[in-house]
């Protein structure tokens, strides 16, 4: 358990005290675990200020059976935590069917980088690093909701987006599955939202800025996390990752999809569009 009476600033930043967002969202159940009680009370306050229900938890068992016992919209999760750390939490949860898409930001110290990487590997969705702004992480939790109620509302949507095939790759946007060659792919949502956007856009290189903003929405946030979900994505999709003939790194620009199958197109993918970014790709170890 990491020592008490900590200064706040060491841990959350420089804390504004004025209204989180202007125009409160529609309010979500988040569930907030910290052992420092001085960080989960101004997390959970600041987001209680911008319209969530919000409940806490102080350790690592604690939150996993709130996980699973309730149905939170959103989990904010602390990577070290006394009992049972964030990545054992996160691993559990990602292990049950009904707790697998279930959005969740990790709350990490700036030297966890191997953790921050493991965990979104596990399928976090996001993470912040200490010390934080309350309200960038308030911003960023808006942010994951919005899309994963966009991805709901798709799913039950009386006109539902069009099946998008490429080569033996297959994915039901209305249903939010992906197959190929016949065999399901265990995608996390932000795989799949990266690999149907890949696929209506064949062809197009996009750095990882143009990744972050225009399948995930986010302005702001480490590249680092568009990378990670990169490779994932090769390792499930990918004869061999690590010489990647689908997903394609374009050094010193960013990456393209290119379509796979005897046309070499995308089916119902559509035309490509977006452009080249200035962002570096191969920096960061991307193959």
């Amino acid at each position: 358990m990491r020592p008490r009476g900590r200064p706040r600033a060491r841990i959350l930043g420089r804390v504004n005290r004025s209204p989180a967002p202007a125009e409160p969202p529609e309010p979500a159940r988040i569930l907030v675990v910290d052992d420092d009680p001085t960080v989960g009370e101004v997390v959970a306050g600041y987001l209680t200020r911008a319209g969530h229900l919000v409940e806490r938890a102080e350790d690592g068992p604690r939150g996993l059976a709130l996980a699973e016992r309730h149905r939170p919209d959103l989990l904010v999760l602390d990577l070290m935590l006394p009992g049972l750390d964030g990545l054992e939490v996160l691993r559990r949860l990602r292990a049950r069917p009904d707790r697998a898409d279930l959005p969740v930001v990790l709350l990490t110290a700036r030297g966890d980088e191997a953790d921050r990487v493991l965990g979104l590997e596990l399928g976090a969705d996001d993470y912040v690093t200490k010390p934080f702004s309350p309200r960038e992480l308030v911003l960023r939790v808006q942010s994951i909701l919005r899309r994963a109620r966009t991805a709901a509302s798709a799913a039950t949507s009386a006109a539902p987006a069009q099946p998008l095939r490429s080569g033996d790759l297959a994915l039901d946007p209305r249903a939010r599955r992906a197959h190929r060659a016949g065999r399901e792919l265990p995608l996390t949502s932000r795989e799949f939202d990266l690999l149907a956007f890949l696929l209506r856009h064949p062809g197009t290189v996009f750095s990882r800025q143009e990744l972050m903003q225009r399948v995930w929405g986010w302005d702001f946030g480490d590249l680092s996390t568009v990378t990670v979900h990169v490779r994932r994505l090769r390792e499930k999709i990918e004869d061999d990752p690590g010489a990647p003939e689908l997903i394609s790194t374009v050094w010193g620009v960013g990456y393209r999809y290119d379509p796979a199958g005897p046309a070499g197109q995308a089916g119902q993918a559509g035309q490509a569009s977006g452009g080249a970014g200035r962002d570096d790709a191969g920096r960061d170890g991307a193959r």
